[in-house]
């Protein structure tokens, strides 16, 4: 199986599936392959914090032009998967020299599954595309020549727990929230501070982390309900496993200037029941006098000034150092930012430097050690640089290459760009077209290939028909007539005691 993740989150998400079970883990390129069984597909789903989707392979093969994948595609017996009766989606990507429009390999894929059921029924009757809520949804993945199709497990990106209610502008996506905080190191043992919450993603899900509440109980549907395989009774069972929560001991403090982004993220720590673990207050950066102590970690997503900003960027991140080094004496601060410039007014020589994608922006996460004195009393005391700490850990693999990382910020956007939507009233601007790239690290959006229309002796699945590709980004997947929210089972006590 397949696990697709953010870039930088891959190590996370490895560790996450091997806490589960997994076997063979071997992380990649924003995705993880690893093995297990159905029970462990379906947990993946319900307990990883930093999937964006679980993809099950079930047919590889070598294709070297259109015509060939076409005739391997349809060489494949579909009726194992679905009947006519049921609808398909399929999303494609691509790494290829030959293959190097998606839309066109979807088209082709879809008319070799298409003319495999028209074969193999007398009435000549088939399964139709739907482009949102399909029954199976369909993973084509082309490395150069190497083909590998997949069944979706997921359905929706999974960065959508279905807790969040409302959100403000621009807010990080819930499975780079998570997984920042787990590279944190942070699992609930010491005061957990964003000081500029927005929405709350990053408290929500610290307070999930803590009280061991797994992501996926929020959610209505996944696609794996649709399969002819699917075992209801498992899901429940993994469902109702709540041996993993505990109450939360440590103090979450989350703040925002805005009371409106307080009163939406207080609705949505509601909306997943952790409002009780979590402290809201409305208050300037740099109005904080003292920090919840002991002292412990301070994650925080500040404007950016692109998408959101303030009337003095250079000022804001000029207040945000000064508070970090004033009051959170001790902390280990982890702040997301774009632009280099700002970061350097912060005043203060970042521990570390991650590259991250957030929105379809190239970012950088850093980490600042908030320690008092000077580098020989925190050393002597304990303490450990970047430089000392790197040598305990194993090696991270270098920054990725420009080129890596335009191609990046295209595909992680297909999941990415779900958490940017707005909801009523609060709709987020797009980036402007003429927007510049970020100083030293940022990047240009990166644009979509212009689709070249094939020709053919057959007649083509003309999209000029239908709004969308056939494929469904993370934006579009919807799953129509869910199922009314699953509810645990409660236990019966009575029942328990006379069973000892």
């Amino acid at each position: 199986m397949v696990a697709k993740t953010f870039q930088g989150l891959e190590a996370v998400l490895a560790d996450e599936l091997r806490a589960l079970g997994a076997e063979d883990v071997a992380p990649g390129k924003r995705m993880v392959a690893f093995r297990g069984d159905l029970a462990l597909l379906y947990k993946a789903n319900m307990c990883c914090r930093t999937a964006l989707r679980i993809l099950k392979p079930f047919y590889s093969f070598e294709a070297g032009d259109a015509d060939e994948l076409y005739a391997k595609v349809k060489e494949y017996d579909w009726s194992t998967l679905m009947d006519v009766n049921k609808t398909f989606s399929i999303d494609t990507v691509t790494n290829s020299a030959e293959f190097k429009h998606s839309q066109f390999v979807t088209y082709r894929v879809k008319d070799a599954i298409v003319d495999w059921f028209r074969d193999h029924d007398e009435t000549e009757r088939r399964p139709s595309v739907r482009l949102e809520g399909a029954d199976i949804m369909i993973n084509v993945h082309i490395s150069e020549h190497h083909v590998t199709l997949s069944l979706d497990s997921s359905g929706e990106s999974l960065h959508r727990r279905g807790w969040r209610t409302a959100q403000t502008e621009a807010p990080i996506n819930e499975v780079l929230a998570a997984g920042i905080i787990l590279m944190t190191g942070w699992r609930g043992e010491t005061p957990f501070v964003d000081p500029m919450c927005g929405s709350g993603t990053f408290a929500i899900e610290a307070a999930m982390i803590a009280a061991g509440i797994n992501p996926g109980v929020y959610r209505k549907h996944f696609a794996f309900e649709n399969w002819p395989d699917f075992n209801a009774d498992l899901l429940e069972e993994i469902y109702n496993d709540d041996s993993g929560e505990r109450e939360v001991t440590c103090p979450i403090i989350a703040a925002d200037i805005q009371p409106r982004a307080i009163a939406i993220a207080r609705d949505n720590a509601k909306s997943a029941g952790v409002e009780r673990f979590i402290t809201f207050e409305t208050k300037s950066i740099t109005t904080w006098e003292t920090a919840p102590q002991p002292a412990g970690v301070l994650v925080t997503n500040p404007p950016y000034g692109k998408r959101i900003g303030a009337d003095d960027m250079n000022a804001l991140y000029r207040g945000i150092g000064s508070v970090l080094k004033r009051v959170f004496t001790g902390y280990h601060a982890w702040i997301i930012g774009y632009e280099d410039e700002y970061f350097h007014e912060i005043g203060l020589a970042p521990s570390q430097k991650i590259a991250v994608n957030n929105g379809g922006l190239e970012c950088e996460l850093r980490e600042y050690l908030l320690f008092a004195g000077n580098k020989k009393t925190f050393r002597a005391e304990g303490g450990k640089l970047k430089d000392e700490r790197r040598a305990e850990r194993p090696e991270r693999k270098p920054r990725f290459n420009d080129r890596d990382r335009r191609k990046d910020a295209k595909d992680s956007r297909k999941d990415a760009k779900g958490s940017d939507k707005r909801r009523g009233d609060d709709r987020r601007k797009p980036m402007r077209d003429g927007a510049k790239p970020a100083a030293k690290f940022g990047g240009k959006r990166a644009e979509r290939p212009q689709e070249k229309e094939q020709e053919s002796g057959r007649r083509p699945f003309r999209m000029s028909a239908t709004p969308q590709m056939p494929s469904i980004p993370a934006d579009k997947e919807i799953v129509l007539n869910r199922p009314a929210w699953r509810t645990r089972k409660k236990r019966d006590e009575n029942s328990e005691n006379n069973d000892k």
